[in-house]
Parts: structure tokens; sequence; C-alpha cells
């Protein structure tokens, strides 16, 4: 079956035909089939994987798994145990999985979570984890005024800085949702990526202030807080879903530029039967050829050093 540039191709071809007779459509030479694209660094897929660092910096009755009926005025003390977890057991968990595995990671780190829990936040780095922000706490940025959103971002960082000392490149809003300044104002503070966005399955390089700037997209289909926390799937359905999508992508990697996105979260992707999951899924990754894992910002930078990195 041809690919879907081999048949915009041959659709050009005979679109020619009618002007340049059948004749010459014959006669072309046939091209060797090559990649659309390939990675810098010489892999054919390459796996990014988010370990968010959010337990502790959590409004008070944020979402949880718990039924959402809590009397006014009062504390939901059995969810905030669910996020306590997360900096207890999950991350610290996680980090001994990472360093089995010999991957690196990028963290999105609430600033607020990071203060409360700063030997934590320092032990990511320390393993040679990326440190990404992600906002100062769980305020719905989207709203803000730029002066307000541009003091919220530099903040977060802030938090992220003085504790591990490591400067964030990359952003991560709430819920993905930034607003209409945030680009703006990531570029003015430094950033080089973001990862709000779900339109691609490879980075791609856009226009911000009359600058590069790279987009990591994100995902929703390999994330366990929309699938196991959210629509409650197991262990193993979230393994053969992630594992389905792998297939397919290393499938398509050997024509085009390609990149797996994959996001775990503190308090659900550190318990022991997602690590268990995430051991087995990553083993089977690694088991392919010119598969590697790379943290985002590593693949920022390969976008920006790339001629061929698609520009939007």
């Amino acid at each position: 079956m041809a690919t879907r540039k081999e048949f915009l191709k041959t659709a050009g071809l005979l679109g020619m035909a009618g002007m340049i007779g059948p004749a010459s459509l014959v006669a072309a030479p046939a091209q060797q089939k090559k990649p659309a694209s390939s990675w810098i660094d010489g892999s054919r897929l390459v796996v990014s994987v988010s370990m968010q660092f959010e337990a502790g910096g959590q409004p008070v009755n944020a979402e949880s798994p718990f039924p959402q009926n809590m009397v006014k005025g009062y504390k939901d003390l059995p969810s905030e145990t669910w996020y306590q977890y997360g900096y207890k057991e999950g991350i610290p968990r996680m980090l001994d999985t990472w360093d089995k595995l010999g991957i690196k990671v990028t963290s999105h780190m609430v600033g607020s979570a990071v203060l409360k829990n700063p030997s934590l936040a320092k032990e990511i780095v320390q393993r040679g984890h990326e440190a990404a922000a992600h906002g100062r706490d769980w305020a719905t940025q989207y709203t803000m005024s730029y002066e307000e959103e541009r003091k919220f971002i530099q903040d977060g960082v802030d938090a992220v800085k003085q504790v591990t000392g490591m400067t964030p490149k990359g952003y991560n809003a709430n819920w993905l949702r930034r607003g209409e300044h945030t680009l703006q104002i990531l570029q003015e503070l430094g950033f080089t990526y973001h990862i709000d966005d779900l339109s691609r399955d490879e980075p791609f390089i856009i226009q911000v202030n009359n600058k590069d700037f790279v987009v990591v997209p994100y995902t929703l289909r390999n994330n366990d807080i929309v699938l196991v926390s959210g629509q409650w799937y197991s262990s193993d359905q979230f393994l053969q879903q992630v594992k389905m999508e792998f297939d397919q992508l290393y499938e398509e990697s050997a024509n085009r530029r390609r990149m797996m996105s994959v996001s775990f979260h503190d308090r659900i992707g550190g318990t022991p039967q997602m690590v268990k999951a995430a051991t087995e899924l990553f083993t089977y990754m690694q088991q392919h050829k010119g598969v590697t894992f790379r943290r985002k910002d590593d693949i920022a930078r390969m976008a920006l050093s790339d001629k061929t990195t698609i520009r939007e």
C-alpha cells in the first residue's frame, strides 16, 4: 500500500498526464524510497516520558477519585492523603524505575509543590531528569491578565530554580489550557518550548515574537490521569493501549520522523501496578532497534538544530 506521500506524488503526476502524455510517465525512472525525515541523533523513534510533580501544590478539595460531594466549608481529608501518596511513594518509586530502565524523563513541576518537598525536587534533577515548569500552583491561567500571568509563570520558575538550581526551559499549563499571552510570555522569560499541543506526533517550530519556539506535543491517549484516573482503565488496559500506539508509530517511523509521548502523574503513575506496567511497556520498547528515550529539552534542542523540522 502506498504511503500518503507516495499517493500525493502519484496523484500529482497523473494530474499532469494530460499535458505531458502517458509515455512520459512510463519512461520516468523509479525513485528509491527514502525516509521523509529522521532524527539528527540517529534515532528511529524517540519516546518522551513526562513525570508530573503536582502533589502538595493542589488547592483545597481538589479533584480526586472520591465523589465530589463534600459539604461546603469542610476539608476532604481522605483526598489529601491521595495526593500525599504522590510525593511519599509515587515519585520515589518512579525514580527508582527510571534508573532501573536507564531512561531520563521530564518532570513538570508545580512551584508550590516543589517548595513543599524541596529534597524530592532536588533529587529528581540530581538523578539526571529535566525540571520543567508547571505554573506556580493549580490556578486557571487563561483567565489572567498579561501581568498576572507573567508573574504566575515567573513565580513557578523561581521556585524550581531556587530548589533545584535549574532554570526550566519547557512549560506545561494546568490541563494544557494556556491563555492568549502565554507563548509570548514564555518566549520573553527564556523558555525554548511548550507542550500544550496535541496536533502532531513529532516536534515542530512556530514563530513567537518573531523568534523560533518549539512545540513538543503532549498526549491524552497515553496519559495515566485521563485513562487510569479519569476513565478507570486497569493497568493492563493502559499497557495494551500504549503498546498499540507504540507499534503503530514504530511502523510509521521507518519513513518519517515520529515521537511518542507518555505521561505519568505522581499519585497515579507511581502506584505499584502502574510502575509494573511501565516497566513492562518500556522494556518492550527498548527491544526495538532505534528507539531512544529523550528529555523534552533535548528534543527541543534537536528540533532547533535540524533544518528539516516542520515549521508552522
